[in-house]
């Protein structure tokens, strides 16, 4: 069975009236990694600070992914309400979704709050809906949700990307582009962040791909090289460079 169906994460991914989504990348795997990462720095954290003696981590592939996907369970226990798909809706709150641009560029809205809800009308020049009755609170907006989000798309299917981006930074109302590849590949802050590197390749010449997350001050991490393409390319250097204990010669830093 696939991780994100066994998850729950499927079933309220998708579009209300179309089947469940899967996502088109490892996701689970990935969570999965990241839990299993700390779960072995707490571990080794207990064994060497605390003196605690060696574990063993017990870790799904499905538990992480589904430990994160919010109040489904008590909603269901004890309101009776099973959480449905609703695209890029929210049950919680409204505008949220995402909106094509007129250059056929995508950005996403989420209006948490009562106070990001009225910039973003005053960032489509509504400024005489702040305080309207329809959109004063959250639990009004819920109601009306199909009307603002109405408003929200036709202003922004008019706009440029640059136009709708540059009049929401006027009225401190966030959104945010969404990116494709080629995006992330031209974009300055990725850049200047150093979120991708240029991995040097034996095949291709350069590989570009994520950098090493998070960052630490005085280990930050790098990327020598992507993987070899050969199976067991690798396998003789690595035992090499263990001692009998199966540690990293010279021990762990």
């Amino acid at each position: 069975m696939s991780v994100s169906l066994a998850s729950g994460f499927a079933a309220i991914t998708g579009l209300a009236d179309g089947p469940p989504t899967l996502p088109p990348f490892g996701l689970a795997d990935g969570v999965a990694a990241q839990v299993g990462t700390w779960a072995t720095l707490a571990a080794l954290y207990w064994r060497d600070v605390h003196h605690g003696g060696g574990q063993v981590i017990d870790l799904s592939l499905y538990e992480p992914l589904f430990s994160i996907l919010g109040p489904q369970l008590a909603e269901y226990q004890h309101l009776g309400v099973v959480q449905r798909r609703q695209g890029n809706r929210s049950p919680r709150t409204t505008p949220r979704n995402a909106y094509e641009t007129s250059d056929r560029h995508w950005v996403a809205i989420s209006a948490g709050t009562q106070q990001v809800a009225d910039r973003v009308l005053r960032a489509i020049g509504r400024d005489d809906l702040v305080g309207d009755p329809r959109f004063a609170d959250a639990a009004s907006r819920r109601m009306h949700a199909e009307e603002l989000d109405h408003l929200v798309a036709v202003w922004i299917a008019a706009r440029p990307l640059d136009e709708v981006l540059r009049a929401f930074a006027e009225a401190q109302a966030p959104i945010a582009p969404v990116y494709d590849a080629a995006q992330i590949l031209a974009d300055r802050q990725y850049r200047e962040r150093g979120s991708f590197v240029e991995a040097p390749d034996p095949d291709l010449g350069t590989v570009a791909m994520a950098a090493v997350v998070p960052r630490l001050s005085r280990s930050p991490g790098r990327i020598a090289r992507p993987g070899a393409t050969e199976i067991g390319a690798d396998t003789t250097a690595v035992l090499a460079s263990l001692d009998e204990s199966g540690w990293p010669a010279g021990g762990m830093s």
